[in-house]
């Protein structure tokens, strides 16, 4: 039996917030315009692997519209984990610095004048039935404890009525939906934690980290479709030794054709979408965005060997901000105007809970000159200094560390995204390594060539060429150029199985398309394209009609246990709590 984690959100929007990242490399950012800004505001989830467990990153996002006491959460777990903070910094991080990029760089035919020169783009994209179960006397506490801005409960056993009344009576509200799943994960042997934010006028949130024996990563979404709406996106980062793939799920590669290169692939993710939900791969499968060295991602901000949460006891309040400057974690400054840099996104809430703002005074004016206030400071709330250091280091020192030693010890991170709509939600996606696959480059940049008769030259990362009429838009092909390149299944050995690729129906439209196009004078074979076998748009390998390395999965088993079809130790899920992104009609995206 696999170990499952599944969020169901009660009564509170979980939504990360949107990041703007720009991904500079080579002159692209030098020359080229402004990049287009990247919402990556999809479910986010971290793996760590380490050969006899998996840690389980959680990225949670607050409303502060809801309050703190509507804030709950329940995941199913088939054993008791291990409960730490985690790093918002590191998500951060993984995100700004996997994410995919589409850009072009841009030249033109020498034509008698000094019309001739290169630039460049470049853009980030982005993302009630009956009831069984024994009466066993009512669910059994088994951990009661607090992680960081959360209480945590863990039970054990009882019918599913048990286990609803017990949440009920104590805050937690239900979907009255949800109670045949969870009386499927009841009858698979699961425990339930309940978390919860503790009171607190300035609800400090922050990512939660399980660990769990067991080395093969699930997603369990069947709760999910609950409250999902169509297309939701999940977004799923793996830090280990090798590249990470689904195994019971699809994995595709799109058609580069079908992304608008001169928007900086601004329709990336309709594209995507749409791919997942072609033949062969029918909503449940991924697209793999970056697949390399983690030394990809920026180090920055995680950790400071000069954070010492020691330092703060016994302090006095009147010197809890020099202590914090002196740690390089924190700097005020006055240029006409005074200003305080917070270098951590959860100090900001400790200092409002430890040292709180008097009121009608600016925060900053205040933090720049406690003494100034000294008689305003509320001494009862800083006490001794010892429970800011036991936050401080629970919530910013531990898991800083804790994340610059994953980035250190684990070489490579896959990243993976797809968009599912709740009829799709029937099977929880598995993921494993397999050490066989090459790396997929998150930049994907085309070469744009200008003739002096206006017409247009786009060479892709494939080596495919797109010829274009002057400026004009990128083409809209016919309506049988399919959304995808290839659907693969894949295994945790070995190449990829391709289950149906489009690569010649691409190769056969996208030559006609050229012949239409192509300006006859020229002497450059706009009409050939590279066969399969060239990297992709997603940086990917088309195989083409190859296919080795073990039989494929069909994808069709349903049942958290997430099983994999394969033999193997038990496996670390996660699972998800996506409301609040906005519905959205699928359609042909020129």
């Amino acid at each position: 039996m696999i170990p499952c984690l599944l969020s169901l959100a009660a009564g509170v929007a979980l939504t990360a917030a949107p990041r703007v990242a720009a991904a500079c490399g080579g002159t692209f950012c030098d020359t080229g315009p402004q990049s287009m800004p990247v919402d990556q505001s999809s479910e986010n989830i971290l793996f760590a692997f380490d050969g006899q467990s998996v840690e389980v990153h959680i990225q949670i996002a607050y409303d502060p519209m809801t309050s703190f006491d509507k804030f709950s959460w329940v995941i199913p777990v088939q054993t008791l984990p291990e409960f730490r903070v985690g790093s918002e910094i590191l998500f951060d991080n993984v995100l700004n610095g996997t994410v995919p990029t589409y850009g072009y760089n841009q030249s033109m035919e020498s034509c008698g004048g000094d019309m001739s020169g290169t630039d460049s783009a470049t853009a980030t994209s982005d993302g009630s039935g009956e009831t069984g179960g024994v009466d066993t006397g009512g669910p059994e506490i088994v951990y009661e404890g607090t992680v960081g801005a959360f209480s945590v409960t863990v039970l054990n056993g009882g019918n599913v009525q048990e286990v609803i009344d017990w949440l009920d009576a104590n805050g937690y509200a239900q979907d009255p939906e949800a109670a045949p799943i969870l009386d499927a994960y009841l009858k698979e042997g699961n425990l339930f934690a309940a978390f919860k934010l503790l009171p607190s006028d300035t609800p400090v949130v922050h990512p939660v980290v399980l660990r769990y024996q067991g080395v093969e990563p699930c997603v369990p979404i069947r709760l999910t479709r609950i409250a999902a709406i169509d297309d939701m996106d999940i977004r799923v980062f793996f830090l280990g030794d090798h590249r990470a793939v689904p195994t019971n799920y699809r994995h595709v590669l799109v058609n580069p054709l079908m992304i608008d290169w001169p928007n900086l692939g601004a329709n990336y993710k309709e594209v995507v979408t749409l791919a997942v939900d072609a033949f062969k791969a029918e909503g449940n499968a991924f697209v793999t965005e970056y697949a390399g060295p983690s030394a990809v991602i920026p180090k920055v901000g995680l950790f400071s060997a000069g954070w010492d949460p020691q330092a703060f006891v016994g302090l006095p309040a009147i010197e809890a901000v020099n202590a914090l400057i002196g740690q390089g974690i924190m700097e005020c400054w006055d240029n006409g105007e005074i200003v305080c840099e917070l270098r951590h996104p959860l100090l900001q809430g400790l200092l409002d809970t430890y040292l709180p703002v008097p009121m009608g005074v600016d925060r900053f004016t205040f933090y720049d000159c406690l003494s100034c206030y000294e008689g305003m400071i509320d001494g009862a709330a800083w006490g001794d200094g010892s429970g800011f250091a036991a936050d401080f280091k629970e919530r910013i020192v531990d898991p800083g560390q804790r994340a610059q030693t994953l980035l250190e010890t684990k070489p490579y991170v896959t990243r993976m995204y797809t968009t599912i709509s709740p009829h799709e939600m029937l099977a929880d996606p598995v993921f494993a390594e397999n050490p066989d696959l090459p790396q997929v480059p998150s930049f994907r940049i085309a070469q744009r060539y200008t003739f002096c008769e206006g017409n247009v030259r786009w060479t892709l990362p494939d080596g495919r060429e797109v010829w274009t009429d002057g400026p004009a838009p990128w083409p809209i092909f016919p309506d049988e150029m399919p959304w995808e390149e290839e659907v693969q299944q894949v295994a945790m050995a070995g190449a990829p199985q391709v289950l149906s690729s489009r690569t010649a129906l691409i190769d056969e439209l996208l030559a006609a398309w050229n012949q239409a196009h192509m300006p006859s004078a020229s002497t450059t074979s706009g009409g050939e394209t590279s066969a399969g076998g060239e990297t992709s748009a997603g940086g990917e390998s088309s195989g083409g009609a190859t296919s080795s390395g073990g039989a494929g999965m069909d994808g069709d088993a349903s049942g958290c246990g997430c099983a994999s079809g394969q033999q193997g130790p038990a496996t670390a899920l996660v699972g998800l709590a996506l409301v609040g992104l906005g519905r959205r009609r699928r359609a042909r995206v020129a």
